[in-house]
């Protein structure tokens, strides 16, 4: 089903009381983002501080996002926000972060987020994989890899999979990640790759964006047929997303991977 934007305001007031029961009372809230992911995404301010919330309907096909995110959040407290609560009632689920400070990444060439994302890529990659059944990479690149390839996505390493900029916020000398609805078990290079597809699609050419990733320890152990394979993979994963007339947000990434995938192939 689509999402549908809503107000926080516009959540049911038993729902919203839970939520209070852990922030104190809501003097503001500020809806944020595009929509994508959640119904709702807000911040929150209360006497006690600020607060994120992201909410989405009990019976929503994504919801499960909601459950990983929240089982996941003690394990990757180093590099997200904390988790405070989960709300589940009158067919809401939501949960309760940590507000950060800080603004979205800026992937562009010359920017100097760009260090510090693969600083934080530095930190994922230290995280240690928790006993949780986590999607496998190989598993959700089977409809679009060779069976002969998925070996190289596969591994014991806990990876983000999502370093969409607006998923990385900068704040001081340190960036962290949020939206950890899709952490996967896999291959420890596969984030840095996941990566150079944003970064193509922030401006950089293919070989500039191979050059961050290299920066990355993690991405220095990829094997060269395996970045191939996957720079292939997420060419048809996005082409897939896009469909006969994407939007302008799927059109960049579509172009980016496709750009990446046929740099892999021909060296141009």
């Amino acid at each position: 089903m689509p999402l549908t934007r809503i107000s926080y305001w516009n959540l049911p007031m038993v729902v919203r009381n839970k939520i209070e029961d852990a922030t104190g009372i809501v003097t503001s809230a500020t809806s944020v983002g595009e929509g994508l992911n959640s119904s709702v995404a807000a911040l929150l301010s209360t006497p006690t501080g600020s607060y994120f919330v992201k909410a989405l309907p009990s019976d929503h096909r994504w919801v499960w996002t909601q459950a990983r995110e929240a089982e996941i959040a003690q394990f990757v407290h180093p590099v997200a926000p904390a988790l405070f609560k989960r709300v589940v009632d009158l067919g809401w689920d939501v949960l309760i972060f940590e507000a950060l400070e800080g603004h979205q990444a800026d992937y562009a060439p010359g920017s100097h987020d760009l260090q510090h994302t693969v600083d934080l890529l530095a930190r994922i990659g230290e995280l240690a994989c928790p006993d949780l059944a986590l999607r496998q990479a190989e598993q959700r690149m089977r409809a679009y890899a060779e069976a002969s390839e998925l070996h190289y996505f596969a591994g014991e390493a806990l990876l983000h999979t999502d370093l969409n900029n607006a998923n990385v916020i900068v704040g001081g000398s340190r960036a962290r990640i949020v939206d950890w609805g899709w952490a996967t078990r896999g291959a420890p290079w596969l984030d840095a790759g996941y990566w150079v597809i944003w970064l193509i699609a922030a401006g950089h050419d293919p070989r500039s964006a191979e050059r961050w990733a290299v920066h990355v320890p993690a991405w220095r152990t990829a094997p060269p047929q395996g970045v191939t394979a996957f720079a292939a993979a997420n060419a048809r994963i996005w082409q897939e997303a896009g469909g006969a007339d994407p939007d302008p947000w799927t059109r960049r990434l579509v172009d980016a991977s496709g750009a990446w995938s046929h740099y892999r192939l021909t060296g141009r």
